[in-house]
């Protein structure tokens, strides 16, 4: 694309990355952060933002030099070229975005039990979780441009929403309930601190926009950089004001809405009806927008040779099949699996794919420079954040653990059959973006 068509500029950019992180993540996750690392939730967020912020690194030196729709899909393919490897992470990828939007999904509906007077309903529990993902799937299907001009809009009003939190609550902080003595364990502050690692999941939506971009070589890393490290401070201060302004108890009684629990002691009830409603239409803008983005993505890897041609289907030029079909899955996840559980799955395979995007960028060293050392120690922290999230829930979340892996060998098979039938790629073709 030559540089006169460019029409995305640094701010643009920036807030393409904020928004891809501040999405349903934050109002999903947070409770589940708190009922681990109690007074040391805040420390959980700077572990958690610390391998978003070096694996930020990888994507900004990629981005410049393979600016491509594709994001991630065309990193990996590059770097290991299309065979089963490649093309099994990028399957992971697609069904990674699916779990992201169940845990959106749940969240909602947790949020939105609070205004019901029967809040323990399961009944009413799930009629919503499946409300949330039918809805905007057919909004994605009636008006897909209502998705991405809504968008912008709505998480400005998640952003101001959650400074006006921290601004009201800062003053009754108190900072006896984040020292030292009241927090988790150390091994309980990692675990916690990768189970909300899906909270700074998105910040990899500018690399598919980086052909799009202004000034490139520029405005990509900044925009890289910026947005992690801005929603990193956001993330911390909201730690800080969650744990040390509402009695343990009260939080962890409510923690699957804990964000509307936390606006209360500065906001009153209001607060809390205030953030209720930002959390339903933050986490519904969420699914809309990771619906929209997960089935061109589909699109893409169909093209690709890499999903079933049905995915790359379109009716009213719009990607229908792949709306439906990330729609069903999602809706069976949402409806199956708890929230702790969704985000523990969710984390695990983002840590997974973001451990690769560091692998891609230490191969790939030579083409897109950097430093060797950098991607070293993003790969080997990707890992151990990896195995400690496994490790620390194998035996109070086994089922998690277990859909985890059966992600991976969902998609090693599905290569092992489809892409060695139908496209015969195991060779190890180099990716040409």
């Amino acid at each position: 694309m030559s540089r006169g068509k460019r029409k995305i500029g640094l701010a643009g950019a920036i807030s393409i990355g904020i928004g891809g992180m501040v999405g349903g993540g934050i109002f999903a996750v947070l409770g589940e952060a708190a009922s681990l690392a109690h007074g040391g939730t805040p420390a959980a967020f700077f572990v958690a933002g610390t391998v978003a912020l070096l694996t930020s690194y990888a994507y900004a030196k990629l981005s410049v030099k393979y600016p491509s729709q594709g994001g991630t899909v065309v990193f990996i393919d590059t770097a290991f070229g299309n065979n089963i490897a490649s093309g099994s992470a990028n399957l992971m990828l697609w069904l990674s975005y699916l779990v992201t939007i169940a845990l959106y999904a749940v969240a909602f509906a947790s949020y939105a039990l609070t205004f019901f007077y029967d809040n323990t309903s399961m009944l009413i529990k799930h009629v919503l979780i499946s409300a949330a993902v039918l809805l905007p799937t057919a909004i994605n299907l009636i008006s897909a441009s209502f998705v991405s001009k809504s968008e912008t809009a709505i998480v400005a009003l998640k952003l101001i929403l959650l400074i006006v939190i921290i601004i009201f609550s800062i003053s009754s902080v108190d900072p006896e309930h984040v020292s030292a003595a009241h927090w988790g364990s150390m091994s309980s502050i990692f675990a916690a601190g990768m189970i909300i690692f899906v909270a700074y999941e998105g910040f990899e939506l500018i690399a598919n926009s980086a052909e799009d971009v202004q000034n490139p070589k520029r405005n990509l890393p900044i925009a890289f950089y910026s947005s992690v490290i801005m929603v990193f401070v956001l993330y911390l201060f909201i730690g800080i004001v969650t744990v040390s302004t509402i009695p343990e108890e009260e939080l962890l009684a409510a923690k699957d809405y804990a964000l509307a629990i936390a606006a209360k002691p500065a906001l009153g009830q209001a607060g809390f009806v205030v953030v209720a409603i930002a959390a339903l239409l933050g986490t519904f803008s969420a699914i809309n927008a990771t619906i929209y983005g997960n089935a061109r993505l589909g699109y893409v890897l169909a093209k690709e040779g890499q999903l079933p041609e049905i995915f790359d289907k379109k009716v009213w030029n719009e990607p229908v099949i792949g709306v439906v079909i990330t729609a069903v899955i999602s809706l069976l996840m949402a409806n199956t699996i708890n929230l702790k559980e969704i985000a523990i799955i969710g984390s695990a395979s983002f840590l997974f794919i973001f451990a690769l995007i560091n692998a891609s960028a230490f191969k790939l060293r030579k083409e897109i420079g950097g430093s060797r050392y950098i991607y070293i120690v993003a790969v080997l922290l990707s890992v151990t954040a990896l195995m400690t999230l496994l490790i620390n829930t194998f035996e109070s979340n086994f089922r998690a653990i277990f859909v985890f892996v059966a992600f991976i060998c969902v998609s090693v098979l599905f290569e092992m059959t489809y892409g060695k039938k139908l496209r015969g790629h195991f060779m190890g073709r180099r990716y040409n973006p």
